[in-house]
């Protein structure tokens, strides 16, 4: 399981999915999941007992105000990142979320797994008839799925030995619960030892939106990771504290941690790609515009190429370049590998048949690199660092080459300095290793004053 960082100054570690407790300030630990959700299930559904809850922005600034909330947190056994606050705050310490998982989509697809494996499923929370319509929408999905029982969060709620002893008649196997953050983990922190379910999974407002009770964004709004902004529309005046200042509190808390806990050659670096860039993007942006249209007038298709490449940690990302092939490129490729001009890993050819006129010139003078500003704007490159392989290139690395992708991958390095394509897999290798275990602000200084001796002299560059 992999883990983010993020800002909350109350609580000192959680015990993570399949992990064991952190010791560090402050910082909470998330089980994240290394695929989709069925892997987040299928962990959570697992033999033996545990509390899961998720954890968003608005959750972390209630634990900052209720030390009650905060322990309760403390003694999950799971906790699964939710919303793109979450997801914001591991960026600004280098960490990405495998996946964004809530309550609304999940429980869904907890209950059809649930139902393969012949487990029950109880439904506390809402108002009176929510659980119930609730159970109806999930049975409709999943005509096989048994209900154990059904409890609203109101009256139903109102003597929790009653509760513990419907839930434990039922036999349910898992028990939802329903009553809002901070009730939800409140009460299952309380009262899951009592119970005989082996999960218990704190939920929020998940029954009320499969009962239809609150409508949910469109799914173009949830793809663009933007349904605060629907609930906010939705309801504003209840919604309003919550995301736009809770929000705001959030981050401002995230960035404060994650400065603090990244290193002052780390902010260093990141502070001199920034403006390097920003100042090369208006600069430059002539030029820029000049060789989109060149490229347009002379073929058809897009002027940007996109393509997948490994960046720090094995992450993916797609790069952007000037398109200086046609389009029909990477179709031919596996044709002209045998015919490489550089040994080992890396393909590169003098003549390749599929680089058009134009290209060949941006080639020559760097210029199709230029789009990559981009990347460094996202934080997904450095103006400096080894280069960024293919996905398939990273497949045949030797054991030593892996080093290269403990920075973040460059627009230009050691390698582009000393010759580029004029030099081997193995000597890039090496110079990428050095520059790794030596890099400092003063050294990519050096570089990027050695890059415009290097485009000038077009060495390498094919």
């Amino acid at each position: 399981m992999k883990h983010v960082d993020i800002a909350f100054n109350s609580v000192t570690s959680i015990k993570s999915l399949g992990g064991v407790k952190s010791t560090y300030l402050p910082a909470i630990d998330l089980s994240l999941v290394d695929s989709d959700q069925a892997t987040a299930i299928d962990a959570l559904l697992a033999p033996g007992r545990r509390r899961a809850y998720f954890i968003n922005a608005h959750c972390c600034n209630v634990m900052a105000k209720y030390p009650a909330y905060a322990d309760a947190v403390r003694d999950a056994d799971a906790l699964l990142p939710d919303g793109i606050g979450v997801e914001l705050a591991g960026k600004m310490t280098g960490q990405t979320l495998t996946a964004n998982l809530n309550g609304t989509d999940l429980v869904p697809a907890l209950a059809a797994r649930a139902a393969e494996l012949g487990r029950s499923i109880y439904l506390f929370g809402g108002a009176p008839g929510t659980a119930e319509a609730a159970a109806k929408a999930l049975t409709d999905a999943t005509p096989n799925l048994k209900i154990a029982g059904t409890r609203d969060g109101f009256a139903g709620a109102k003597d929790p030995n009653a509760v513990i002893a419907d839930i434990n008649i039922s036999g349910a196997d898992i028990v939802v619960v329903a009553t809002g953050v901070p009730m939800q983990e409140l009460w299952i922190d309380r009262y899951a030892d009592r119970l005989g379910a082996s999960l218990c999974l704190g939920v929020g407002a998940a029954l009320d939106f499969l009962a239809g009770n609150v409508a949910r964004a469109p799914k173009p709004v949830r793809k663009a990771k933007m349904e605060w902004m629907w609930r906010l529309a939705m309801e504003p005046k209840r919604m309003a504290k919550r995301y736009l200042i809770g929000n705001l509190t959030f981050l401002a808390r995230a960035a404060k941690n994650a400065i603090k806990q990244t290193p002052t050659r780390l902010i260093a670096c990141r502070t001199m790609d920034v403006l390097i860039s920003t100042v090369a993007l208006i600069c430059l942006s002539p030029i820029l515009i000049g060789t989109a249209l060149a490229v347009r007038l002379e073929t058809n298709g897009p002027v940007l190429f996109r393509q997948t490449r490994v960046g720090r940690n094995g992450e993916y990302f797609s790069m952007y370049k000037f398109r200086s092939m046609h389009q029909d490129a990477e179709k031919m490729r596996a044709a002209l590998e045998a015919n490489s001009d550089r040994a080992g890993v890396c393909f590169k050819s003098r003549r390749d048949p599929r680089i058009t006129r134009v290209g060949r010139f941006i080639r020559r003078t760097s210029i199709d690199e230029l789009p990559q500003i981009i990347n460094v704007l996202k934080g997904e490159m450095s103006i400096v660092g080894p280069r960024p392989a293919l996905p398939c290139e990273v497949a045949k690395y030797p054991a030593d080459a892996y080093g290269r992708l403990a920075v973040k991958p460059g627009i230009t390095g050691i390698w582009q300095v000393s010759g580029r394509a004029d030099v081997s897999f193995d000597q890039m290798v090496k110079m990428d290793l050095v520059y790794v275990s030596s890099r400092t602000v003063i050294l990519d200084l050096i570089i990027v004053l050695m890059t415009f001796r290097a485009v000038v002299s077009g060495r390498g560059a094919y």
